[in-house]
């Protein structure tokens, strides 16, 4: 008896490896070889490719596509209809497969609704990444990225609260939820 709750529309592949607790929802296809940790929810219309490992507490909302060579770690969000791609430079009469770019998504990271994550970047932990951005090169540690391309414009706390430090320079602050201390220094932030 599978650990993990499978809507009647889904599809899962044989051979694909799924976490205790993933609750898989409708009309949602999990290829054969995708690996995917406990405790996720992937929501209406996703798509998970082949080459592809998420880590445990993922939630992928409505409408995306998870393509071979991105991996998620633990705790990442994926708004509704945001967007994966895996090839620079696509063209449908020219096969790249053997060209795929490896995406990293990091612990912790959020990524907005309608976003575009172009392939070989990776977002370092707990980015944060607004509703229709478009990331071009890779994201720091807690920076909230907004903009086509995006630019960062602040800092998020692993609560997911903006946190009112310059984006570089030296500084510290407390959340008010969790007491973690975040420190900036240069172009750094840093938690203890």
């Amino acid at each position: 008896m599978a650990s993990f709750y499978k809507h009647e529309t889904a599809i899962v592949d044989e051979g694909a490896q799924i976490g205790e607790g993933t609750k898989i929802w409708h009309w949602v296809h999990i290829s054969a070889k995708a690996k995917i940790g406990a405790g996720c929810s992937f929501g209406q219309n996703v798509y998970v490719g082949n080459n592809v490992v998420i880590g445990n507490n993922c939630k992928v909302q409505n409408n995306v596509s998870i393509y071979d060579n991105v991996f998620l770690e633990d705790d990442v969000f994926c708004g509704p209809s945001m967007v994966f791609t895996n090839v620079v430079n696509p063209r449908s009469g020219v096969i790249r497969k053997s060209e795929y770019k490896d995406t990293v998504i990091k612990k912790g990271s959020t990524i907005g609704a309608n976003a575009t994550i172009v392939c070989g970047v990776t977002l370092n932990e707990y980015a944060f990444i607004a509703a229709g951005a478009v990331i071009t090169k890779d994201v720091p540690k807690f920076a909230l990225m907004a903009g086509v391309p995006a630019k960062q414009i602040g800092w998020m706390s692993r609560y997911g609260e903006r946190i009112p430090l310059e984006l570089e320079g030296s500084g510290e602050y407390t959340c008010p939820y969790t007491k973690d201390v975040y420190r900036l220094t240069g172009k750094a932030l840093s938690v203890e």
